[in-house]
């Protein structure tokens, strides 16, 4: 996932497990050249809500192990990153990558949330529970939502 490798290489290249906030955007906009800063900071807010960063104060630290990502050379990643996906989107995503069937997923999110009456978001976090997908990051960010009305 392109995310998952952009949120790796700062913490990679300063070989460190947690970056201050401000670290984590220079190494994104001035070293790699990747993003504005504005944008750097834009992608912080995406990756914490998709559960791929930890905020404590202004450290930022990865979720996942950083040195298992493979950063391929000349890796550039797409501004779509910027726009973040939708709790339906991750976990659909995180079903697929789990061996589901995209089809069979969104077919059986879709009964869910006709025979429970409930969002598509909850639905498919439901969906993912049963079929033991962990999908706890993107649950939160659901009830977050929920609860924000947003």
């Amino acid at each position: 996932m392109s995310l998952e490798i952009t949120v790796a290489a700062p913490f990679r290249g300063r070989g460190r497990e947690s970056l201050a906030e401000s670290e984590f955007v220079v190494a994104l906009s001035l070293d790699q050249g990747w993003f504005s800063p504005d944008q750097a900071k834009r992608l912080v807010t995406v990756a914490t809500g998709e559960g791929l960063l930890a905020r404590e104060g202004s450290e930022l630290s990865p979720t996942f192990d950083v040195g298992s990502v493979e950063i391929p050379e000349g890796f550039t990643p797409e501004e779509s990153l910027l726009q973040g996906r939708s709790v339906f989107e991750q976990v659909l995503d995180a079903c697929v990558e789990a061996g589901e069937e995209k089809r069979e997923a969104v077919a059986g999110i879709n009964a869910l949330q006709r025979s429970l009456a409930v969002t598509v978001e909850a639905a498919a976090v439901l969906y993912a529970y049963r079929q033991g997908v962990d999908v706890c990051s993107a649950a939160e960010r659901a009830c977050t939502e929920l609860l924000n009305g947003e």
